[in-house]
């Protein structure tokens, strides 16, 4: 999952990858003590993506689908187009974890990389550059009502409680494929960010521009590899138009790469201004959202649910470190009385001992945001790696810094979502907005002849 020598031993256990020869060949050893030769397992591609056991952050080209070389091989049948022939229009929606990785490696703000990378982007050929901060509000007050759902129902739905953040891929892909039917009701159904974009292009996007989704190719650009596996789950593919919602994800790492094939530093780009169909901004400045560089999922779910189950109004949140500082605590207390305890849990050392207190009903929480990669999404496998003498630790703090020098923005105040709930969705809770902005998570079945997906 998450570019970690940790990850990639937990993928490999997961995968089932436990030779025992040197050939490869896989045996099970029945009750009599006779060993069974096995065929061979039968592996898709959507395993390959979730499990680096052979994938390195040096291998950026994980499929050809995903890749930038794939989103040049679109911009130049673009460009080779002409006549009666039909282009397709080419947007790249770019996360703000990525954008603060590329401000750190040339020095720029946050969001004069934003406005480089606009004009970069747009200089190939690409029509629109959107920033998914903006669909991220869309989960955030999503991730808000549903907890509040949850909450109400938590007497007699023994797994309502806690709801466990959806937006990482990588944990997404270990709880479907390790836990199964046990963990799966306690994962929030709210889309990440990217795949709330996803929605937001392919479908109120295409109305807007006339077009039909398949005409449209959109492009993420993530710090993370599994976001690639992210976009291919059958899940968001339009049958009815025969396209994914997120046609190609590229990572931060391959930004930096397509920079230096153009022979372009993003220094001497000139900045161009944003696209704010589908951006937050205030003036020509990105804003942010307080809480985690994940996202900020347990900053917003605790403060609205403080605020809404108990009229409680919360400033500074204080944070309580556990056993390490991936694994961090915050309880709402009133005379005494704990009402609300919620979690960050990163890395799947503080993962596996999440789970394991849910299976042995011990388990304190409400809320926990979970997130595969320790520190979080700044510190994602598709991330720039440091250069000169630079060390992970110091370049991460930079990247942190970049990404909390935007302005703070609270979800229930973006007006322009509001009213895209009410022109697009018809309403807050209404069944489009179901639709729209929530998913499905499926159990995988394992056997001995290797894993069968559900997907």
């Amino acid at each position: 999952m998450c570019e970690t020598s940790e990850s990639r031993q937990e993928a490999r256990k997961i995968c089932g990858q436990n030779p025992n020869r040197d050939d490869g060949s896989y045996f099970q050893v029945n009750q009599d003590g006779q060993r069974q030769k096995l065929e061979k397992a039968k592996i898709t591609l959507n395993d390959c993506l979730a499990c680096s056991g052979c994938i390195t952050s040096a291998e950026s080209i994980l499929i050809t689908q995903q890749s930038h070389e794939e989103l040049y091989r679109v911009l130049r049948l673009n460009q080779q187009s002409s006549g009666g022939e039909q282009k397709v229009v080419v947007v790249v929606s770019v996360s703000p974890q990525s954008r603060a990785s590329l401000a750190a490696r040339y020095g720029l703000s946050s969001s004069e990389t934003a406005r480089r990378l606009t004009a970069f982007f747009k200089n190939l050929g690409v029509q629109y550059v959107f920033d998914t901060g903006f669909s991220r509000t869309f989960s955030l007050l999503e991730s808000q009502r549903e907890f509040l759902e949850r909450f109400a129902r938590k007497e007699e739905d023994k797994k309502a409680l806690p709801m466990l953040a959806s937006a990482c891929p990588g944990w997404i892909c270990y709880a479907e494929k390790t836990h199964g039917d046990f963990i799966l009701p306690y994962i929030s159904s709210t889309r990440s960010p990217q795949q709330m974009m996803g929605s937001l292009v392919k479908n109120f996007f295409a109305r807007q521009q006339g077009v039909e989704p398949q005409k449209i190719y959109h492009v993420t650009v993530m710090p993370c590899y599994d976001k690639k596996l992210e976009a291919s789950r059958p899940d968001f593919y339009l049958n009815e138009f025969e396209t994914r919602e997120v046609d190609c994800v590229i990572t931060s790492g391959e930004v930096l790469k397509m920079l230096e094939e153009e022979g372009v530093s993003l220094n001497d780009v000139e900045p161009a201004p944003l696209d704010t169909m589908f951006s937050s901004v205030c003036g020509e400045e990105l804003l942010c959202h307080a809480g985690s560089g994940s996202g900020g999922y347990l900053h917003h779910v605790y403060t609205h649910a403080a605020k809404q189950l108990f009229g409680m109004e919360v400033g500074e949140l204080t944070y309580k470190t556990l056993k390490n500082k991936d694994f961090q605590e915050v309880t709402l207390e009133k005379d005494g009385t704990v009402l609300l305890r919620f979690a960050a849990t990163y890395g799947f050392r503080n993962i596996q001992n999440l789970v394991q207190k849910l299976k042995r009903g011990k388990s304190p929480y409400h809320f926990v945001e979970v997130m595969a990669c320790p520190s979080g999404c700044l510190n994602g496998g598709g991330q720039l790696k440091p250069v000169t003498e630079l060390s992970n630790k110091d370049l991460l703090q930079q990247v942190e810094d970049l990404y909390r020098a935007e302005q703070p923005s609270a979800p229930e105040e973006d007006t322009r979502v509001a009213e895209l709930y009410h022109t697009w969705l018809e309403s807050v809770g209404a069944e489009s907005a179901r639709q729209l902005l929530h998913t499905q998570y499926h159990a995988v079945e394992k056997s001995t002849n290797g894993l069968t997906i559900k997907w």
